[in-house]
């Protein structure tokens, strides 16, 4: 495995690099970022990641979402994955169905931004990866990485709370919640229907 900093590094330079490539070109993205590589940049997680997650484009101060890159982008994405021997989809739009049913409420007044040149990175705080983590982890099980990424953040029952009520607004299935309520056991904390509203 390798070494957080050495992971964390690799990924800096290949958002620097895009970065310059933007600004050089003169189009200039704002992104709003999620996943693994995010919690790779703020120093909370040690995984290797292979790809950024990107969810939303910043476009006259509203986040819409991102079903595909934008030519540009993806243009220069794909020189920057080819230069630096990256994967086809090193920055991707994976999971952007998040968009849908609304981001974690107040989330925007949470999120710690980080310039590369032409490129404006938007990572949501613990917090909200919290949220976000927990849904996938509750969805796919506790032999993921999502649960591990969600141990190792090491919640609150006030936050997986928190997390659990933002989480049922995206799946409301019967099915959902008792998969959230056994991953939220997994992890101590037990919760009636009455908490998660």
């Amino acid at each position: 495995m390798l070494d957080m900093d050495v992971q964390r590094e690799a990924l800096e330079e290949a958002l620097a690099t895009l970065g310059a490539v933007l600004q050089e070109q003169r189009t200039p993205y704002e992104l709003l970022a999620v996943g693994g590589s995010g919690l790779l940049l703020l120093g909370l997680i040690n995984r290797p990641t292979g790809d950024l997650d990107v969810i939303a484009l910043l476009q006259r101060g509203v986040f819409e979402k991102l079903e595909s890159l934008p030519e540009p982008l993806q243009v220069a994405a794909d020189q920057v994955g080819e230069a630096l021997g990256l994967d086809d989809r090193w920055l991707n739009t994976g999971p952007s169905s998040l968009m849908d049913l609304g981001l974690p409420r107040g989330l925007e007044h949470r999120l710690v931004t980080r310039q590369y040149g032409g490129l404006c990175l938007h990572l949501p705080s613990r917090e909200d990866q919290i949220c976000f983590k927990l849904y996938a982890a509750a969805d796919r099980g506790s032999d993921d990485k999502h649960y591990e990424d969600l141990k190792i953040l090491e919640p609150t029952r006030d936050e997986l709370i928190i997390g659990a009520r933002w989480t049922v607004t995206h799946d409301i299935s019967e099915g959902f919640r008792q998969m959230l309520k056994e991953c939220l056991a997994s992890l101590g904390v037990e919760v009636s229907d009455d908490e998660l509203g």
